[in-house]
């Protein structure tokens, strides 16, 4: 992206304003996200595993340390089971044997619970491990994508792809993870303990424990959806308020806070169904299975009562029974606390389904192999003291640009650009001009490959654009929007975005020549002070100031100005205008401009309307033909 400018826009905010409703251009967002063919669980279990595979070793602990654990808490059973048969009857307590007993088991349970520290500790190293490298990879992917994908989506929805639904994955991880590691063992080591006690008794537990199974499988079937519901209308809502809260004052301006309160009220309402039926649904899994869980602890205890007192189907001793109580309570308690978490799990896998949609999503075309390497323009910073500083780029590169019959529209049942036919000389200034929507900022975002040409192609110094390394490309480019963009940060830092590196005195001298040193001076610490997120308390026109510095500082090789003086007043718009000649001397420039007056010095005027250039020349040129140019022009000097 290039460094200069935003390209932000709040288009859902102002569409909300004219009275639109952007809730169904979020569904829409929303579901180009979404998969043709959405992942099956397997499916998303194998993605969320790749996450894991570079932790091994900590997995690898986590699994070791759960199974030791477990097996130590499987010999607790026995050691008990061993004491009880010591102590009944009246006078018949052994304490020479009871003694020994009961110090092996509490060398045994502090072993456990050592290893069951460490298998926590492993578990959340390998869940926030892995929730961080999603979390990169969500970032690097958003960063790879087109700008028309970043248009196309609600910013509020992939916030909270990137930033909620990681968290959700992260918690299901830790939640299934500690079940996982603990479960299997456990179900496998109790199942092994029964089976040696008592075949029968085994038997009967293992016979009823599917229906726990069944029973939390039908329910989790049924609230999958709710769940998916939920996590959809979350990043709606997260939509909602981030264009609510960015775009305020326009909200203010034109009194629309009681409708965007009527359709927050809407969409809360929304998840609030949502998430209750979610809720409501998983939270019959845990008593469901625990009724079930509880049957099968009673029938072990009657018919373990019966091996005692009759010997059928297989004696047994009291403690053998208590044993094996202990055994068929712990065989049934990984079921019981996967249900319990099952809320987790679920969220998890949606949250999961939602990122990995995210992460499937259609990228920037692939850029071409043999690429064409750009130099680095030879940029002389280290002087700021006259002309000679804004002679034009040292580089070798020339700056010639060539459109060569180029078509592009955003839609294709909306056609836009037609047979766009544009040669700039090296040094040339070229204005863009025409009504609102007929395609000059279009043809800006095609040149920097925001968007790729459908038709035609366009050439830089001879070489198809799409030749080369999209950031080679935009390195050469500075650029000045309508629109403003500043970062919570120092003055200094904001000037500086383009080039890090440079000196205090560069800094200085950008907003010298850009004549923003004159407020900056009389803000509380001058270049050091603090202005919040998109320019915080400062003046639109002050905004625009800064970014004009932060271009200045860069001195690219070719300009791209769209309405850069148009939040500027009279007086400081020529003094700014001055500084623009001498920044443009000697370097391909386009300037987008509805103000007619500030391009009358461009060495060619192109003139543009319902995507095709229409009138070319220059300004005393197409005053004389008295074609559309000339009509534009005069109706402004009337109008002013």
């Amino acid at each position: 992206m290039n460094p200069y400018t935003s390209t932000g826009s709040v288009s859902t905010v102002t569409s909300n304003i004219a009275g639109g409703s952007s809730s169904k251009n979020n569904v829409r967002a929303a579901g180009v996200l979404a998969p043709a063919v959405p992942l099956t669980t397997k499916q998303v279990t194998r993605r969320l595993m790749a996450y894991v595979r570079p932790h091994a070793a900590s997995f690898a602990t986590s699994f070791v340390s759960a199974g030791l654990s477990v097996v130590l808490q499987l010999y607790v059973p026995i050691v008990v089971g061993r004491a009880i048969d010591l102590i009944i009857g009246m006078g018949r307590v052994d304490f020479a044997a009871l003694a020994p007993l009961l110090v092996q088991l509490a060398l045994v349970v502090l072993a456990a619970s050592a290893l069951q520290w460490v298998q926590g500790y492993c578990v959340n190293l390998l869940t926030y491990r892995c929730v961080r490298d999603m979390r990169v990879d969500a970032s690097e992917k958003i960063g790879r994508m087109p700008v028309s994908f970043i248009d196309a989506h609600p910013h509020g929805d992939l916030i909270s792809r990137v930033v909620n639904d990681v968290d959700q994955i992260g918690d299901g991880l830790l939640q299934g993870f500690n079940q996982l590691f603990t479960g299997v063992v456990t179900i496998v080591g109790t199942l092994l303990f029964m089976l040696s006690i008592s075949v029968p008794m085994a038997v009967v537990v293992v016979l009823v424990t599917p229906l726990s199974i069944m029973a939390a499988t039908l329910i989790a079937k049924f609230s999958n959806k709710s769940f998916a519901a939920q996590q959809r209308i979350q990043g709606q809502l997260g939509a909602h308020i981030e264009e609510y809260v960015g775009s305020q004052r326009l909200v203010s301006t034109f009194c629309y806070g009681d409708r965007a309160q009527e359709r927050f009220d809407t969409m809360n309402g929304e998840l609030y169904t949502a998430g209750e039926r979610a809720q409501f649904l998983s939270s019959l899994s845990n008593p469901g299975t625990r009724f079930i869980n509880n049957l099968i602890y009673a029938a072990v205890a009657v018919i373990g009562c019966m091996c005692v007192i009759t010997g059928w189907p297989a004696p047994l001793t009291v403690g053998g029974v208590q044993t094996f109580l202990s055994y068929a309570n712990q065989y049934t308690k990984p079921f019981n606390e996967v249900t319990n978490v099952i809320t987790q799990l679920q969220t998890a896998y949606a949250s999961a389904r939602r990122l990995f949609a995210l992460l499937d999503a259609d990228e920037e075309s692939p850029e071409k192999a043999d690429r064409e390497a750009l130099a680095a323009p030879a940029v002389q910073l280290a002087e700021f003291a006259g002309p000679a500083e804004f002679a034009g780029p040292a580089s070798s590169a020339r700056g010639e640009v060539v459109f060569d019959h180029v078509n592009f529209s955003y839609t294709l049942e909306r056609p836009l650009l037609q047979d766009i036919c544009i040669h700039a000389a090296p040094g040339q200034r070229i204005a863009l001009v025409g009504p609102t929507g007929c395609g000059k900022t279009t043809l800006i975002n095609l040149l920097l490959r925001f968007y790729d040409v459908q038709g035609g192609r366009i050439e830089l110094d001879g070489v198809d654009i799409a030749s080369y390394a999209r950031a080679d490309l935009r390195s050469r480019f500075g650029m000045v929007l309508q629109d403003t963009w500043l970062f919570e940060g120092t003055v200094h830092d904001n000037i500086a975005y383009g080039r890090p590196g440079a000196t205090r005195e560069q800094v200085e001298r950008a907003a010298v020549r850009a004549h923003a040193d004159g407020f900056i001076s009389a803000l509380p610490r001058g270049f050091d002070t603090v202005i919040g997120e998109g320019g915080g308390t400062l003046s639109q026109g002050q905004r625009q100031l800064l970014c004009i510095a932060r271009v200045m500082l860069c001195d690219p090789e070719i300009l791209l100005l769209d309405e850069a003086t148009s939040s500027i007043d009279t007086r400081t718009e020529a003094q700014v205008q001055a500084a623009f000649d001498e920044l443009m001397h000697g370097r391909t420039s386009f300037v987008v401009a509805h103000r007619l007056s500030t391009i009358r010095e461009a060495d060619r005027i192109l003139v543009m309307r319902d995507g095709r250039i229409i009138e070319r020349g220059t300004h005393e040129q197409l005053l004389s033909q008295g074609g559309f140019y000339a009509e534009l022009y005069n109706s402004q000097w009337v109008d002013e």
